[in-house]
């Protein structure tokens, strides 16, 4: 089933060469979103939840995507197998740092101290230092939680924060599973 699923010829993309350049486009609906959060702050707060929301089902639907344009350049490379295998890894590479920034940005849009709660102790000064640096306290979330990893400092507190903890913990888990099934693929077509 896999191998079907690897020759299929309809798919997003063609080239590895305009995988590598296309898929950091994945994050532009986000600077629109930042946008509309700066024009019309009431609007954005009014719908807040279903925005998030959302971000939540454009990013697992993105990343799929993503996932298939990966499995597609692997199995139609021409190259030495040890080559593709390092494109393939760059190219999760640049998938996982693309889901991380998105969640991340997505949580310091919707003001990661609000959907989350810090259940940590920290001295005043570092606790004013979290605050002074939320996008940096969202890429931290957000790592946690992409490479389940799960410290338990952070505690989602609304019902959107939870989706999104539970989407991007999936995510992280399916892209560790197809990429050991592409590696174990490669090993057993490399002779081919």
């Amino acid at each position: 089933m896999l191998t079907k699923f690897m020759q299929r010829e309809n798919r997003f993309i063609h080239s590895e060469k305009m995988a590598f350049l296309i898929l950091p486009m994945v994050l532009i609906p986000l600077l629109l979103e930042l946008a509309l959060h700066s024009i019309k702050p009431e609007w954005f707060a009014l719908h807040r939840e279903q925005i998030l929301i959302a971000n939540i089902l454009y990013i697992v639907i993105a990343r799929f995507a993503m996932l298939d344009t990966a499995v597609y350049i692997f199995s139609r490379t021409k190259n030495h197998v040890h080559l593709a295998l390092v494109q393939i890894v760059l190219l999760y590479l640049e998938v996982t740092v693309i889901t991380i920034v998105y969640y991340a940005a997505v949580f310091n849009i919707f003001d990661v101290f609000s959907l989350f709660h810090l259940s940590a102790q920290f001295s005043p000064q570092n606790l004013t230092a979290i605050h002074e640096h939320s996008f940096v306290t969202s890429m931290y979330i957000s790592t946690v939680t992409f490479t389940t990893l799960g410290s338990g400092d952070w505690i989602p507190q609304t019902l959107p924060a939870m989706i999104a903890v539970i989407s991007e913990v999936i995510l992280g888990v399916v892209q560790g599973g197809v990429f050991v099934a592409i590696v174990i693929y490669a090993h057993q077509n490399k002779g081919k």
